[in-house]
């Protein structure tokens, strides 16, 4: 039986916009009211897309949320016409109004937590949305998002899907930005890291104090139980409170992690050297290759500027593992010489491939952001929705669709346009047809 790690990019959405809505993450705050394209921002997704299945590796597609999202204005007391909603919200209430015509869900990462059937008690492969209540622009994001995943997902004899957790900070929860695998092979048994910011229940705890910390210890521990885990497979470790407050709003903007490597600055975690070691004894006889940038080498600050460890780190179908980067990394001088230099030493990485994604780079969101992994065995990956697997003819139909459909220049002030949401409707349905996803949407229910 064969076993893959398939990359499932979420398609950017319509109303891809710099609104600047995510306190704590620097590159969405420094970016605010520029004008983006919706267009070259889904275009540049889909290139990404299409250059890691030219490379051999399984690579799927996660249809976006629809925005604006009417009904959360509907139910917080806008009321009349489409068009009124919109007119009303942004006039009275813009800073909620542009909350919810965020185009957020591109960055798939946050779409659920995933843990694969060689890790849970049932043999299942294991679905659990985030709630991301931390922001309420993405806490709009669940519901649909479990949506897709289960038209994506749907055959229950492989596939087991949860609720989200609780609406509640108690149990923030923002997906697997915050979680990593560790496995010998996608096929074994691995080791499922969760990385909280901090202690909902226990505020004597260390804890951020600039910026909010996302994740909690008991959003990971309530993803671990609903996943069927074991102490034996899990690891919970805290991320370094003070790098938070850096601007590392996700453990994914400060490691990465895949099968037997994980590649963190020096200063993304707490306590260290414990939990490495917890690691590696549940990892087993093999070793885990850690391989640290010091601050030294790179500067948290370039590394939130350059997202050096928002990049994709995979194995291509030779065995070589390879990191997929954003091109900031290679305009940055110190990041630059750094990945040249690491592709020379003895450790699993062998090669970097540069990324031109700057459309969701300017909103904060590099290469790792735009996926969610999937670990499938064959038998599983065959009885996946097979219209969301990237092919030649998908990738031609889809750059077709987001030509036709998508502007080429959007303002915030756009966003009031009612032709906008009825230009992202007519395209949003389009799509399901196009990826067989059936009526995902609240306008098609």
């Amino acid at each position: 039986m064969k076993h893959f790690e398939v990359n499932f990019d979420g398609l950017v959405g319509p109303t891809h916009n710099y609104a600047g809505l995510s306190f704590g993450n620097v590159a969405s705050l420094a970016n605010a009211k520029s004008s983006s394209s919706p267009r070259d921002a889904a275009l540049q997704g889909l290139a990404k897309m299409k250059a890691l299945h030219d490379m051999g590796m399984q690579q799927g597609v996660l249809a976006p949320q629809e925005r604006p999202n009417i009904y959360a204005l509907r139910q917080i007391g806008f009321t009349g016409t489409d068009a009124e909603v919109l007119a009303k919200a942004a006039q009275q209430a813009p800073a909620i109004f542009q909350a919810v015509c965020s185009a957020s869900s591109m960055w798939t990462a946050n779409a659920a937590t995933v843990s694969p059937s060689a890790d849970t008690a049932n043999g299942k492969v294991h679905f659990t949305p985030a709630n991301l209540t931390n922001k309420f622009h993405r806490s709009l994001e669940p519901v649909t998002s479990g949506r897709i995943l289960k038209a994506m997902f749907s055959n229950e004899r492989y596939f087991q899907h949860h609720r989200h957790l609780p609406d509640n900070e108690h149990f923030g929860d923002e997906g697997a930005a915050n979680h990593t695998r560790l496995c010998q092979d996608y096929g074994l048994a691995g080791v499922e890291v969760f990385v909280y910011g901090r202690h909902a229940f226990d505020s004597s705890k260390p804890a951020p104090t600039k910026y909010p910390a996302r994740q909690t210890y008991e959003a990971s521990e309530a993803i671990a139980r609903l996943h069927g885990l074991s102490e034996d497979n899990t690891v919970f470790m805290q991320q370094n409170p003070d790098v938070i407050d850096q601007g590392v709003f996700h453990n994914d903007v400060i490691a990465v992690g895949n099968r037997n490597t994980l590649f963190y600055h020096q200063e993304a975690f707490a306590n260290t050297e414990a939990k490495f070691a917890e690691i590696q004894t549940k990892f087993g006889d093999d070793p885990v290759h850690f391989i640290e940038v010091k601050s030294a080498e790179v500067s948290v600050q370039d590394a939130v500027n350059t997202y050096l460890f928002n990049t994709q780190l995979i194995n291509l179908p030779s065995g070589e593992m390879v990191i997929i980067a954003p091109t900031e990394c290679q305009e940055n001088e110190r990041v630059a010489s750094y990945l040249a230099e690491l592709v020379t030493r003895d450790t699993p990485i062998r090669q970097v491939h540069y990324f031109d994604v700057k459309q969701s780079m300017r909103n904060g969101g590099g290469p790792a952001c735009l996926r969610l992994r999937v670990a499938l065995n064959d038998e599983e990956l065959a009885a996946a929705n097979q219209h969301c697997l990237m092919n030649d003819a998908l990738y031609g139909k889809l750059t077709d669709w987001v030509k036709r459909h998508y502007r080429d220049t959007l303002a915030v002030d756009d966003l009031r346009d009612p032709a906008l949401l009825e230009e992202s409707r007519t395209a949003l349905d389009e799509l399901t047809q196009i990826l067989r996803l059936g009526s995902v949407y609240e306008f098609q229910r």
